[in-house]
């Protein structure tokens, strides 16, 4: 494992700021001004340019009226239940990842746990995933029947790999699951081929490409989170499953909807998890526009490199052929809470993620491995989410790299 520099000196006590939320403000009652409205910012004496760690709402600014225009024309449709704007919705975004089907779910954790149903996982069985992850991608799992089983990631592209995964494998080993974590992308054409389907948790990858297909079209079946603050973010909970199999996408469909095709027979226990008209619709109006939203996230990133930040700290690391769009931009530390913890005192917000690992949280006790998981512990240990978003500016780059130098 390579050697971290931005080595700090002094120990500040401090704690992970709170989960990442939206906190736009409510100025007229209406949902678009939970994404479009403008974000309070905490200004301190000290700080020269305030910098969020995220910025959702100004690349929505300029889409408001076609916004406005989408919500009204759901309500004045009167359908708000699997009608057009969710099939429309379904067809771009399949075109968009390049799969053949796209169905949409109420959010990104029971597409997981929906998906693995779809590839026959349940009692049983074990789904391999990674422990340095958010909680819902091993949340998903025991739904099932499953039991999830930790492996290792790579602590530089904080991605699992290959040998990571082969190393978790039993002869019940059902399926794995390949988070893309922070928009980079797992390897997953390698991990398929040690013989078991592979789900893509894409969740914080939309907009990201790669040499062999955009995220959600290179596993048997993938799965996104629309939260507000993901790449392409809904105005509240939604999320979908893509696959290039028919088969499986209407086995998704049927468990979707309570097991049933026809609101009359129910085959199987299924699920209350749609996506609504209204998210679909508003999905569908910034969704043409998450390619340039991405090439600006990816551009931040090579600010900050020009910037100097790399001589600071180690930055994050695309996978081979990946082009990222970096969900979050997060380098690596010495010791990440006390610089946190300088840069909040400049104004400038960051966040430690995941610095419990999944499978040291209580509730995922009876799943814990009995052997180490040496790169989740190091990657918990040293990284720091760092301003990123399609709106970052030049200027907000530069005071976060002064800041940082300063902090160290």
């Amino acid at each position: 494992m390579s050697a971290l520099s931005g080595v700090i000196s002094r120990k500040i006590p401090g704690r992970p700021r709170s989960p990442t939320t939206l906190t736009a403000k409510f100025t007229s009652g209406s949902v678009i001004d939970a994404r479009t409205g403008s974000t309070p910012r905490r200004r301190l004496a000290s700080a020269a340019l305030p910098v969020p760690l995220f910025d959702p709402a100004t690349p929505l600014a300029p889409l408001r009226d076609e916004l406005h225009a989408a919500a009204v024309r759901v309500l004045d449709g009167g359908r708000y239940v699997l009608g057009p704007e969710v099939e429309a919705f379904e067809r771009e975004f399949s075109r968009y990842v390049g799969v053949r089907e796209c169905v949409g779910v109420a959010n990104g954790t029971e597409a997981i746990t929906i998906a693995l149903r779809a590839l026959g996982v349940g009692e049983g069985d074990e789904v391999v995933v990674p422990s340095f992850t958010f909680y819902a991608s091993v949340e998903a799992i025991p739904p099932t029947g499953a039991r999830p089983v930790f492996c290792d990631v790579d602590p530089v592209t904080f991605c699992v790999t290959p040998d990571t995964v082969r190393a978790a494998l039993t002869p019940r080993t059902k399926a794995v699951i390949a988070v893309h974590l922070f928009g980079n992308v797992a390897p997953v054409a390698e991990i398929e081929a040690l013989g078991l389907p592979v789900l893509e948790d894409a969740a914080q990858a939309a907009g990201t490409t790669s040499a062999d297909g955009r995220p959600g079209a290179l596993g048997t079946i993938a799965t996104f989170s629309f939260y507000p603050s993901k790449n392409l973010g809904a105005f509240g909970d939604g999320g979908a499953v893509t696959t290039d199999d028919p088969e499986l996408a209407e086995r998704v469909r049927v468990l979707r909807f309570h097991g049933s095709r026809d609101k009359v027979s129910y085959e199987e226990i299924g699920y209350n998890s749609r996506l609504d008209e209204l998210q679909a619709a508003l999905l569908r109006v910034q969704l043409p526009h998450l390619d340039g939203w991405a090439d600006a996230r990816r551009a931040a990133a090579r600010a900050y490199e020009r910037a100097g930040l790399g001589e600071l700290v180690a930055l994050p690391q695309p996978t081979p052929r990946a082009e990222p769009a970096w969900h979050l931009y997060v380098v690596r530390a010495d010791r990440p809470e006390e610089l946190s913890a300088a840069l909040g005192g400049r104004g400038i917000e960051s966040r430690g993620y995941y610095r419990v690992p999944v499978h040291e949280q209580r509730a995922m006790e009876s799943y814990r491995p009995a052997a180490p998981l040496p790169g989740t512990e190091e990657a918990a240990r040293t990284h720091l989410a760092l301003p990123m978003s399609a709106a970052l500016t030049g200027d907000q780059v530069a005071e976060v790299v002064t800041a940082v130098r300063a902090g160290r």
